[in-house]
């Protein structure tokens, strides 16, 4: 029972340190927008992005071993929609630090479809969320 209880909070504390990491670079990138979203990739935010992507990646691996332990079927409709949300937002922040990192080194190119993109994986973490919370079996 120690090892489902750790791997609870485990998972718990990566998902809130993934949305309060991304909620902090929205609100910078936000605050700067005059610099442009790629304000976010200087030193002091370095830290932030390598946090959320250890938590991003560390988010299957004790997501697969919870439902391992608690006996759920992998074919329950809530898993495979989250393991395929997950898929879409995890490619997402992925295609948005390589975009960050381009706007950074040449600065330019628009705005609008990085925003989308911080969006798309924003909205994609969130409902993974919730589907966890409510667990509708």
């Amino acid at each position: 029972m120690e090892t489902l209880l750790t791997l609870k909070v485990l998972h718990v504390a990566a998902t809130v340190v993934l949305l309060a990491c991304g909620v902090s670079l929205a609100v910078l990138a936000w605050r700067k927008r005059s610099e442009g979203p790629a304000c976010t990739l200087r030193r002091p935010w370095l830290f932030a992005w390598g946090v959320m992507l250890l938590c991003m990646l560390s988010m299957p691996f004790t997501g697969w071993w919870l439902v391992h332990l608690v006996g759920w079927p992998l074919g329950q409709t809530w898993l495979l929609g989250s393991s395929v949300i997950y898929t879409v937002a995890a490619l997402s922040v992925f295609w948005l630090l390589a975009r960050l990192n381009r706007q950074r080194t040449a600065s330019g190119g628009g705005g609008k479809f990085t925003w989308a993109l911080a969006i798309i994986s924003g909205i994609g973490f969130l409902s993974i969320a919730a589907l966890m919370g409510a667990k509708p079996i």
